[in-house]
């Protein structure tokens, strides 16, 4: 079995976001008591974001050692926070370490990104081929032989047939389950297609359009929560969880923000 087929098995139909946004980082104690209660609630993968000044692959580290099946995903790891022999290095460290539960995903980012750490954005898709053909450059220190699966966040035509070419497949996010069927298409068969998916405040139609991307194609859909921090966006999670993990009653009425803490 290769690595997008243990990819797919482990992930599931169906994972999250954890709720910390781009502003703040909560405490790792919080992070890790709320990646337990996603676990538990029966998702069975969690994705975290990355920007300039904060480190997806410590994050993650932290948050695996914290629970105990769950898969955790970039999603995406920042390409100009790091040198890509040292992305590669620490994705193996995190694989060898937990074996089947760890997903790299990479992304260009932005051009301001780029700018504060005095580089170049240059085109989107020429600097992530540039990036993922040094990956697995030979280092001073070479990496663990660990494998993991690696795909790229892509929204564009070139982008996406570049996660078909030197990847393991593409995240888009925020697209309709026409663009998810287009993209399956430009993938093929063989690829790991993991889309992310903004969350509304009515069960059903998440389950349904969870069922919508699935069906159109995608190996795995991610929940994006609309919560305003890590505690409300938890409850909210929680909340949904029964329509779409199917564990439990569906309760319509959301619960009052802020009484996360329990």
């Amino acid at each position: 079995m290769n690595s997008v087929d243990t990819a797919r098995r482990a992930l599931g139909p169906v994972g999250t976001y954890l709720p910390v946004p781009f502003t703040e980082m909560p405490p790792i104690p919080a992070q890790r008591a709320s990646a337990r209660r996603l676990e538990k609630a029966g998702y069975s993968a969690i994705w975290v974001n990355e920007a300039l000044g904060k480190d997806a692959f410590a994050q993650v580290g932290a948050l695996l050692a914290g629970t105990d099946e769950v898969v955790f995903g970039t999603g995406i790891a920042n390409i100009w926070v790091r040198e890509p022999q040292t992305a590669h290095a620490a994705a193996a460290t995190l694989a060898q370490a937990h074996p089947g539960r760890f997903v790299l995903g990479l992304g260009v980012g932005y051009p301001q990104q780029a700018a504060a750490v005095g580089r170049d954005f240059g085109s989107p898709v020429t600097t992530l081929r540039d990036y993922l053909s040094r990956m697995s450059a030979p280092a001073d220190l070479p990496a663990p032989e660990a494998e993991y699966p690696r795909i790229v966040g892509a929204m564009g035509p070139r982008m996406t047939a570049l996660g078909a070419e030197l990847a393991d497949g593409t995240l888009p996010v925020m697209q309709s389950p026409e663009f998810t069927t287009r993209t399956r298409q430009a993938l093929g068969p063989e690829k790991l297609l993991v889309v992310g998916m903004a969350v509304g405040d009515d069960p059903q139609e998440v389950a349904d359009g969870v069922r919508a991307h699935r069906e159109a194609g995608a190996d795995h859909v991610i929940l994006m929560p609309t919560g305003s921090g890590l505690a409300d966006g938890t409850d909210e999670l929680e909340w949904l969880a029964p329509a779409v993990v199917g564990r439990g009653p569906v309760d319509h009425d959301f619960p009052n923000r802020g009484n996360a803490s329990r």
